[in-house]
């Protein structure tokens, strides 16, 4: 019974991994081979089409533009997501459920059917085609928000108490006892909101227009043109937009675990 388990599991982590390793192939293949499986297997490994984005310098731009956002956002969402989430758990105040009922109807709204009135705030604001367009308005979320509230409900008051007593204020309290015991959480909230901020391409096209600002989503969409899709350039692009998160999920594998894990023991 294990044999077979062990059989339909190996099936499946192939069908998963073959797509990446056909990835990481092409883009070490010559740019005048052409897709083939004859390629796949026979022809030599090559570095060429990386000294090509490396040295055309776009590609470098538009990963530094990805990484300074999803830093950005990431770090963003962390603070506010936590100071909102441990408002609406701790805190008594009028129109408290008002406003958590409010988080949870905004994630029943699609994200897309706000493109036209964040296009025209962002125009408006004068922040288009600026990092201010793919950062503010992505600094805080009502998952994030749901998500560390959820949390610090499961968090024992005792210690933000005894706090209390030996005299220190609402902010050490925060940031010194409550978000020590809240790292399971933000590290899943970090991950979750770097990752979909690193694969947004719809908001970064719409709201940037020069080279200068794109992120590499947008910049790898250029290599798909109306006749012809560059595959080399393409793959190799994207197995560099792969790594960052591949590098995440190997080093912060623990934290994901046990902050999915973490509600599931009452207190």
């Amino acid at each position: 019974m294990k044999a077979i388990k062990y059989f339909i599991l190996s099936l499946i982590l192939i069908v998963m991994v073959f797509p990446l390793v056909w990835m990481f192939r092409v883009s070490l293949l010559p740019a005048d081979v052409g897709l083939s499986f004859e390629g796949f297997i026979s022809e030599a490994f090559t570095l060429t089409i990386y000294y090509d984005i490396i040295s055309s310098g776009n590609m470098v731009k538009y990963f530094i533009n990805s990484t300074v956002v999803g830093m950005a956002v990431t770090a963003g969402n962390i603070l506010f997501c936590f100071m909102v989430g441990y408002a609406l758990s701790r805190y008594r105040f009028i129109g408290k459920n008002l406003w958590f009922y409010s988080v949870i109807f905004v994630l029943m709204i699609p994200v897309h059917i706000m493109i036209i009135p964040l296009y025209l705030l962002i125009f408006k604001l004068g922040f288009y085609d600026t990092y201010g367009a793919l950062i503010l308005p992505f600094l805080v979320n009502p998952i994030g928000i749901f998500l560390v509230k959820q949390y610090i409900d499961t968090l024992p008051p005792s210690m933000e108490e005894a706090a209390r007593i030996d005299g220190a204020g609402e902010l050490r309290i925060l940031f010194r006892v409550v978000m020590p015991l809240c790292k399971p959480a933000l590290a899943v909230l970090a991950i979750q909101v770097f990752l979909t901020n690193w694969n947004s391409f719809l908001f970064p096209f719409i709201l940037t227009s020069s080279e200068s600002v794109r992120t590499l989503p947008v910049g790898l969409a250029l290599y798909q043109g109306h006749q012809a899709i560059d595959w080399p350039h393409l793959m190799a692009g994207s197995a560099l937009a792969v790594i960052p998160v591949l590098l995440i999920f190997l080093f912060f594998q623990r934290q994901i675990v046990s902050g999915i894990t973490a509600g599931a023991i009452k207190q």
